[in-house]
């Protein structure tokens, strides 16, 4: 994705009156770490501390994140876990899932952790009246790095650090759907990355519990509160694992052709695949971000002549489904940009497309917050899929690869921050794009 040299920063679209106001909180992309924004774009505050790509606000105003990188085995991992206060204070914190020794024998422990993680009280780390993440207790779960070979495994952990749980996904292969043509390419290329010597062949991106849902209560064990949600990014599968059995109960794909699939049409490289809180419109159904671009293991096409990262798309779309009828409830992309005066508007399905990371948090009135992350863009959306906040991240990196990339963003209710009183929000104009020129 290319950073355009002209372009408008901050919030440029902003419905006062249709929209789920808050604060947003994301980290940027110029290591300025985490900040919380108001809905007009302003900073309100920032922690410098919150490195890496996620941060997580609780109901006091303290931040769950990560306070130290590094590069083991030249990928990215979340050295320690932390939570900060609203001053950067730290107050609890975590290292101790592995102890690694570097090149000149010194040993250090790390949480190894990627991607995601969870406080227990809140299932997926974002705003439900009726499920409070823990601030000064509880277990959290942990999405981390296990072997060079980039094996991903959950772990749980107690207030005091002590593991308590642990599910490595390679002890689980076979029970992830592949086919024989998929064994086959994974065996001879697991996705090597680093100059071709690490296997990353699932590329777990995101995990929550399910938490207290609609279908467990009807009689459905596969959908036990304790169980976990997960995506793999690569192998294009969204799977739940029994907290209980350790078995992979639930799962969508690897392999699109089935029946009961191919009215999905191929979710490819998807992030934040969770199942909506209760408490919040569409409870229950699973919502995902579907990004596109390639992914997967199979038999050869036209885009890939080994069968490595063979599904290929290149738009991105927001999924909500059923995950017992696996019915599409509801979707967004391009193609459903809503309507312009009663006609439908026809926009380039490429429009709204996200490669990499990315998100979709569904909000109290019904809207969703998205991530369109690859470009730095957030977007809350309407049911009826008409935007009605926009904001473009001005934080943007340096170097030849400069980009204003966002990895997960979250809107935050005014009451979870008792720190500040609660500003003036100020409805944008609709902006009439033919009206905009440049001098000369």
């Amino acid at each position: 994705m290319g950073c355009p040299s002209v372009y408008p920063t901050k919030t440029t679209v902003y419905k006062k009156d249709q929209t789920w106001n808050g604060y947003t909180l994301f980290n940027t992309a110029n290591n300025k770490g985490a900040v919380l924004i108001d809905m007009n774009g302003n900073e309100i505050h920032a922690w410098p501390k919150a490195l890496g790509a996620l941060s997580k606000m609780l109901p006091n105003g303290d931040l769950l994140c990560c306070s130290e990188i590094e590069h083991n085995f030249q990928c990215h991992e979340d050295k320690k876990i932390v939570q900060l206060d609203w001053y950067g204070n730290v107050i609890w914190s975590f290292d101790r899932f592995e102890c690694l020794v570097d090149e000149f024998g010194i040993a250090t422990w790390s949480a190894r952790t990627h991607h995601d993680y969870q406080r227990e009280g809140n299932p997926v780390g974002y705003y439900s009246p009726e499920l409070l993440a823990k601030t000064d207790s509880g277990n959290s779960l942990l999405l981390c790095n296990n072997k060079p070979l980039l094996d991903d495994v959950i772990v749980e952990i107690d207030w005091q650090g002590n593991i308590i749980w642990e599910w490595a996904f390679n002890d689980h292969f076979f029970e992830l759907g592949f086919d024989q043509i998929a064994k086959k390419v994974i065996y001879h290329n697991p996705n090597l990355i680093s100059h071709g010597e690490i296997g990353d062949y699932l590329h777990i991106n995101s995990l929550s519990r399910l938490g207290p849902n609609k279908h467990f209560d009807n009689g459905h064990p596969n959908f036990h509160p304790d169980n976990i949600i997960w995506s793999s990014r690569e192998a294009n599968i969204v799977g739940i694992t029994s907290r209980q059995t350790g078995k992979v109960v639930w799962q969508i794909g690897p392999d699109y052709t089935e029946a009961r699939f191919k009215h999905l049409d191929w979710m490819i490289g998807q992030h934040h695949a969770h199942l909506i809180p209760k408490g919040l419109p569409g409870a229950g159904n699973i919502l995902l971000f579907d990004n596109g671009w390639k992914a997967g293991y199979g038999q050869s096409t036209p885009n890939s002549s080994d069968g490595l990262k063979n599904a290929c798309r290149d738009y991105s779309r927001v999924l909500e489904i059923d995950p017992i009828s696996f019915e599409i409830i509801w979707q967004y992309s391009a193609n459903e940009q809503g309507t312009k005066q009663g006609a439908k508007v026809t926009i380039n399905k490429y429009q709204f497309y996200s490669p990499h990371v990315s998100s979709a948090q569904r909000l109290l009135n019904g809207n969703t917050l998205i991530t369109e992350g690859s470009n730095g863009r957030l977007i809350e959306v309407t049911k009826e899929n008409r935007i009605v906040w926009e904001y473009i991240s001005p934080y943007q990196s340096s170097g030849l690869e400069a980009h204003n990339k966002i990895y997960r963003a979250y809107r935050v209710p005014y009451d979870w921050l008792p720190q500040l009183s609660k500003g003036s929000e100020i409805a944008l104009p609709d902006i009439d794009n033919r009206r905009f020129h440049i001098k000369g």
